[in-house]
């Protein structure tokens, strides 16, 4: 559905508003976060009828900012406003995961453990993933979960997991309802006394 909205945008969108282009101003950083968070980030810049594609490479190329790195990237990686090049595109998101950026370091776990653009690698998906929940993404987390149900990681890890999944806020009745089966399974691969420990802890942010 992601990729035919923005097909729709890039094809029919400017044909609709060619009489009336106007200038757009470059996000702020805080602005462009938000889009990112909201999955919002490509559909905007379709929607801003591709005006800002040499501002956004200069932040991401020049001044590496990892907010616009990370929109580079995905941009490049669809072919949204540009031309597509998946290489180029995954370099630039993985060099704003390593600034920390916490959707990038989400988006490169994701992306190994489905084996999007790349093979699927769960030792590296693991490695992006941990970083990511860390810091309190909640679909870091909760594909975490899911991978250690799988059978992979250490069960170190599982009590700082189970605690960061008991710790999420969401109000969100179908993702509430899916932490809590995956807790129930952690619980499955850990002592009593562990899960407790784990329950008191808090490894949040």
């Amino acid at each position: 559905m992601r990729i035919l909205f923005l097909i729709f945008l890039m094809f029919f969108l400017p044909l609709a508003h060619s009489q009336n282009l106007t200038a757009v101003q470059i996000y702020t950083d805080n602005q462009l976060l938000n889009l990112i968070k909201e999955n919002k980030h490509l559909s905007q810049v379709v929607l801003d009828e591709c005006q800002l594609v040499q501002d956004i490479e200069v932040r991401a190329n020049k001044a590496k900012m990892p907010s616009y790195q990370f929109l580079w990237g995905d941009m490049l990686a669809y072919g949204v406003c540009v031309k597509k090049d998946i290489e180029l595109g995954l370099h630039y998101m993985r060099l704003a995961a390593d600034q920390g950026l916490v959707e990038g370091l989400e988006q490169m776990g994701r992306y190994y453990h489905v084996g999007k653009f790349m093979q699927v690698d769960i030792t590296q998906a693991i490695l992006f993933l941990k970083a990511a929940a860390t810091m309190n993404n909640l679909a870091a987390q909760m594909r975490l979960a899911t991978i250690y149900q799988q059978g992979y990681g250490s069960p170190l890890d599982y009590p700082e997991l189970y605690s960061q999944l008991h710790h999420a806020i969401t109000d969100d009745k179908a993702i509430h309802k899916k932490i809590s089966q995956l807790k129930k399974q952690l619980m499955t691969k850990m002592p009593a006394h562990v899960v407790s420990a784990a329950k008191r802890a808090d490894y949040t942010n």
